[in-house]
């Protein structure tokens, strides 16, 4: 079997790399720039499903489930490729520092507690023993012992260095515009400067989903947005962090090395990746507010990203109707990195073992009434 991943992001690499696992040997992976280079660079690496729900539905489900696959994810990548891709195992902290956060956020434990989610409130004085640094007018905090992180610039390292060892052809510069259709299936894609045969098709475009043409007949009608996310890191000699805090204007994510990386915007302005002195200023002042020692620290990098969400913020994963053997898996706006390794394996099992997941149905482009556009 002939199989054309397009886009080398996280979503795509992973599939890939899903594929080869169960014994799929003729993979490309075709991206339009650098593969990884993208959201999945511009990401912090945050796993944590329980910290942004507040109850259990299906989306819940599917983000916790690929959480629980991290542990053995990150371990087969650390043998397979060398790398290991910092998977942090801390904890997450969600924290309120003044009386109307204090309120919403113990409002939101109540509710996650009589959804049975893995939570547990903690007082002022118990964040501070576990977190020193953090300011002194912290009112209270809710600890997220299952959610984790993990360097997602080093896991599209380790995936990438899988697709080399692997002899898993992953082309940089090779931007699809269409793909070809021929009585219902498709038979390959043209790239910038070749034609790709393809028996199987999976669309890991992100925020360029919407671009594909299908065939003679147009672009795939699935509309994903990109949406601005900047982000800025500083740099410590000492780690001041041992867990990912949340507060009320941003998120600080301390990384083994000592940065502290901040984040982050939410900015629908198409795809304009520009970083702007006002985010920067609004991130450094939001940081502060949270661990005062970031204000005697030096900023050493400033970036953005463009998260691909489409209209109720939910992954596209599934079949495009009436091409069976064309997929998508696209939209998983601000959970790329989460929900990668669940995503590989659902596709990766359907493809070679024709398992269908029940997320098929949720996750299906049939919710949109994905066609071909006319």
């Amino acid at each position: 079997m002939n199989v054309l991943v397009i886009g080398g992001g996280v979503i795509g690499l992973s599939i890939a790399r899903e594929l080869h696992i169960a014994g799929v040997r003729d993979i490309t992976v075709a991206d339009k720039g650098t593969p990884g280079k993208e959201a999945s660079w511009a990401a912090a690496g945050m796993l944590a499903p329980n910290a942004e729900t507040e109850g259990v539905d299906d989306f819940y489900r599917f983000c916790s489930e690929s959480n629980d696959l991290y542990p053995n994810f990150a371990e087969s990548l650390h043998m397979d490729t060398g790398i290991d891709v910092g998977l942090d195992l801390a904890g997450t902290l969600q924290l309120a520092f003044d009386d109307n956060e204090a309120d919403r956020l113990l409002k939101k434990y109540r509710r996650q507690k009589d959804a049975g989610l893995p939570t547990e409130m903690l007082s002022a004085e118990e964040v501070l023993r576990l977190e020193p640094e953090i300011s002194s007018s912290v009112i209270l905090g809710i600890y997220y012992p299952h959610d984790r992180q993990v360097d997602n610039r080093k896991l599209v390292a380790a995936l990438l260095e899988y697709c080399r060892r692997n002899k898993i052809s992953v082309l940089q510069d090779q931007q699809i515009s269409s793909v070809t259709v021929e009585s219902g299936r498709l038979t390959g894609a043209i790239g910038k400067t070749r034609r790709f045969s393809a028996d199987l098709a999976i669309l890991a475009t992100g925020a360029w989903t919407s671009f594909i043409e299908i065939g003679d007949t147009g672009p795939i009608s699935v509309d994903i947005k990109p949406i601005r996310g900047q982000m800025i890191a500083f740099e410590t000699s000492d780690r001041l962090l041992k867990k990912v805090i949340y507060g009320n204007n941003c998120y600080l994510v301390p990384r083994a090395d000592g940065r502290i990386l901040v984040g982050a915007t939410v900015e629908d302005v198409g795809f304009e990746k520009t970083v702007t002195d006002e985010a920067v200023s609004e991130l450094t002042t939001s940081a502060a507010e949270i661990l005062p020692e970031t204000a005697n620290l030096d900023i050493v990098e400033k970036w953005s990203g463009l998260r691909p969400r489409s209209t109720d913020e939910l992954p596209i994963i599934g079949y495009v109707a009436g091409i069976d053997n064309l997929f998508i898996a696209s939209g998983h706006y601000r959970n790329g990195i989460l929900l990668a390794p669940l995503t590989a394996k659902m596709i990766a099992e359907k493809v070679v073992q024709n398992i269908d997941s029940p997320y098929f149905s949720i996750f299906s482009p049939e919710r949109f009434n994905v066609r071909l556009a006319v």
